[in-house]
This record gives structure tokens, C-alpha cells and sequence, in this order.
């Protein structure tokens, strides 16, 4: 029953994925389709950076639902070694065989080279991402790319997360302290792995997140003819 019930959710998902409609407006805050805050990140010795979250928002994924399902985010920085302006973008497409849709944990400078760890943002993107464990997709900053690299490359002086959950739109704030920003991390029930940057396998995996391959344009579990025939009547 579990299975089936997870089968017809993701196909839910996808098909409200698949028609929603993104707002181009590029101003910051909870403006139509667009969500955005400053935040104050502290870096392992002790700099503060100022990063811009943003993110482009789609319809409703359900008649009740608070809150607008997410098309993309960007986080925008300042290098303070460079005064340079640097970019990283997410897409959250389930639709996409490519792997996307990440959730941003942890931003630093080691060396002035700019270091991100990314953790996979549900099952299906956890499912493309080939399931890491420990659930982290990293990243370097060099010649001008965000460049991916294996977590023994990952700086060990960069332990803790610094960069915050996204907030609930009827608590969001243009601005983030420190404080602030660590007291909304570590506001409710979040994961260790979403903490602290693991060197170790993790036991479990992420949500609970079970092993699920692309068939015909949908994720289904491996071994599961329900949810092949379900797919394969859609297609005819």
C-alpha cells in the first residue's frame, strides 16, 4: 500500500510540476511569483558574507497548500578577496532526467576559492543524484564555474551549515542577522546531515527516500509491475 500510495503522489507531483508558470519579476521579497531575503553568513574564520537568496515560484501544488511550489533558486555573493560578483542557480524540475533540484547547506571561502555543500532536495533529485552517501552534492569555485568535487576535496575546516531553511512566507524578513539566521537553522526538526557536514556514511536515507528509476517519463520503484502497467495504460 505504501508503494502504490508514493507512486501517485509522485505522478500528482509531476503533473502539477509539468503546468506551472514561473513569474519573471526580479525584484527581492514575496512579490507575486518571487521570494527573496539578505542574509548574513559567518564564514569558518569568523568574516561575515552577505549572500541574496532568491527564488522564482510556481502555482499552488494544491488547492490548501500555504505555500508555492519552487521553480529555482539563486544565491548571489560578493568574493570579498576579489570584490567579484559570483552566482549559483538550482532548478527544481522533476520533469528533467538531468539531476537538479538542491538545497543549499553551507557557503565558504577556504584560500579565496568559494566552497558549497548541497544536499539533494527530495526523493526523486536524491534518486538522480545517485544517491550520495553522505547525502552531499559539493562544489568548488574555479575558473569562473561551480565545479563538483568529492567530499575528501570538501575543506575539513568547514563543518557547520550557515545558510538558512527557506522561511515560511508569513514569517519572511527582508534581512538576516547571524543570530538570526542561526536561530531559524536550528528551529525545528532538521536532519544531522543538514547540520553538520558528515565525513561519514550516513545510516539512513534522507526522508527515507527509497531507490526509484525513470520509466517513461516517471520515477517508480525498480521492482513494482503496479506501477509499470499504471504508466504504460497512460502512455497508450
Amino acid at each position: 500500500m505504501r508503494t502504490h500510495q508514493l507512486w501517485l503522489k509522485q505522478i500528482m507531483d509531476l503533473g502539477l510540476l509539468l503546468t506551472m508558470g514561473a513569474s519573471m519579476s526580479a525584484d527581492a521579497g514575496l512579490f507575486g511569483h518571487t521570494k527573496g531575503w539578505k542574509e548574513e553568513v559567518q564564514l569558518h574564520d569568523g568574516r561575515v558574507l552577505v549572500v541574496e537568496r532568491f527564488y522564482n515560484l510556481g502555482d499552488y501544488p494544491t488547492i490548501d497548500a500555504r505555500e508555492r511550489a519552487l521553480l529555482d533558486e539563486t544565491i548571489t555573493f560578493t568574493l570579498p578577496e576579489s570584490n567579484k560578483k559570483i552566482f549559483w542557480k538550482t532548478e527544481f524540475r522533476q520533469d528533467l532526467t538531468e539531476p537538479n533540484s538542491l538545497g543549499a547547506l553551507l557557503l565558504d571561502v577556504v584560500g579565496g576559492v568559494p566552497y558549497l555543500a548541497t544536499s539533494p532536495a527530495g526523493c526523486i533529485a536524491y534518486n538522480k543524484w545517485g544517491r550520495p552517501n553522505p547525502p552531499y552534492i559539493l562544489f568548488k569555485y574555479v575558473n569562473a564555474a561551480w565545479q563538483q568535487i568529492p567530499l575528501k576535496e570538501f575543506p575539513p575546516e568547514l563543518v557547520e551549515a550557515n545558510l538558512m531553511n527557506m522561511p515560511a512566507s508569513s514569517l519572511l524578513k527582508p534581512y538576516y542577522s547571524v543570530a538570526a539566521s542561526k536561530a531559524q537553522r536550528q528551529d525545528g526538526n532538521i536532519s544531522a546531515y543538514a547540520k553538520t557536514i558528515l565525513r561519514e556514511a550516513y545510516p539512513y536515507a534522507p526522508g527515507g527516500c527509497e531507490e526509484l528509476i525513470r520509466y517513461k517519463g516517471y520515477w517508480i520503484m525498480p521492482n513494482d509491475p503496479v506501477a509499470r502497467g499504471m504508466v504504460d495504460r497512460k502512455a497508450k
